[in-house]
């Protein structure tokens, strides 16, 4: 198969960082969950301005990339995969309006609308594909989420425990047809059985899209909360097991781990499940909070700016999304060092 490398990626995180007692100390703040496995508070996270947007947010990301590989090469890229949680506007992607930013022309362009917080595993397989059966030569992916400071601060929805965990931010990915830092193999499942189990809720009963005073938030019940940790537990060391069997390694052959970050006691079950101390398991929760989507190139955009992955290591990407209906590991051998 022709090798197809993740060669760069970036991030950007937005505005200052906002304490816990953001969300703690407000009137009326929820109690009975707040020491839930589900709902244990993050120190820090960061939230999009009010008039800021997840193309804002992607074109402040890439950047770096910019920089890095001259205008001309980002420019160029034949495939642009974007997910964006929030979406900006009902019915359009954001994909279109970063391609007008950026100054693209894509071949291939795909606004990601599932995957949810393991889409950069799958928007990674996406670009690998094309870029081996195609004349595609480079991709760019983006995730950005802007659930936190948007969705998450309404006034009622800002009292529940569910509020404090998410934190916005996007990381972008510069994929290349090349044998830089291969994509060594992608393991990823669709599980329909647990489609639509991740639900929205608003207290008068109407459609999210009706007008009414109601505030939408997650349908968290105690026993869809249940549920939710007990598949997260074993699909995302499942995939990452079934990765790591294909290519003869054992889990304790990874150099580097990074997943998705729901909360501190899924990134402590995944990494014992998988035999790695919790300095091989890299992750920015207490700083970032769940970012979603953008937590897998958030933090592996900070692992390489602090050097915490070496040349030829091999790092493992993977998570689950929503209730468990997608989870996913991708293995690269990293190769791309910065100056």
């Amino acid at each position: 198969m022709t090798a197809v490398s993740l060669t760069d990626v970036a991030s950007y995180l937005p505005g200052e960082p906002v304490p816990a007692g953001f969300y703690t100390d407000y009137p009326g703040a929820e109690d009975k969950l707040r020491n839930h496995p589900m709902f244990k508070v993050p120190p820090l996270r960061h939230h999009v301005a009010s008039d800021e947007t997840n193309a804002d947010m992607i074109e402040r990301a890439v950047q770096p990339l910019v920089e890095r590989h001259g205008r001309a090469a980002i420019r160029g890229v034949d495939v642009l995969l974007v997910h964006s949680q929030l979406p900006d506007l009902p019915f359009v992607g954001a994909g279109t309006e970063v391609a007008r930013r950026l100054g693209l022309n894509p071949e291939w362009l795909v606004d990601v609308a599932n995957a949810g917080c393991a889409s950069f595993v799958y928007m990674l397989k996406l670009a690998r594909q094309i870029l081996t059966t195609t004349d595609a030569k480079t991709a760019l992916i983006c995730n950005a989420q802007s659930a936190a400071g948007q969705w998450f601060t309404q006034s009622e929805v800002r009292r529940l425990a569910q509020a404090a965990i998410p934190g916005d931010g996007c990381g972008v990915a510069f994929v290349t047809k090349s044998a830089k830092s291969p994509v060594l193999d992608v393991e990823t499942r669709h599980i329909g059985e647990y489609a639509g189990e991740m639900t929205v809720a608003v207290a008068d009963g109407r459609k999210y899209w009706e007008p009414g005073e109601s505030q939408l938030r997650i349908g968290f019940t105690d026993a869809s909360v249940a549920k939710v940790l007990a598949r997260g537990n074993r699909l995302v060391p499942e995939v990452v097991m079934d990765l790591c069997r294909r290519l003869g390694v054992a889990s304790t052959d990874i150099d580097v781990l990074i997943t998705n970050q729901p909360n501190r006691t899924f990134l402590r079950n995944w990494r014992e499940a998988l035999q790695l101390p919790a300095e091989r398991h890299l992750n920015t929760f207490d700083e970032c909070g769940n970012l979603f989507g953008a937590a897998i190139p958030v933090t592996l955009d900070r692992a390489l700016g602090s050097r915490q992955v070496a040349d030829g290591d091999l790092m493992v990407l993977g998570g689950f999304a929503h209730a468990g209906d997608f989870a996913g590991a991708v293995a690269v051998r990293w190769h791309g060092g910065r100056d």
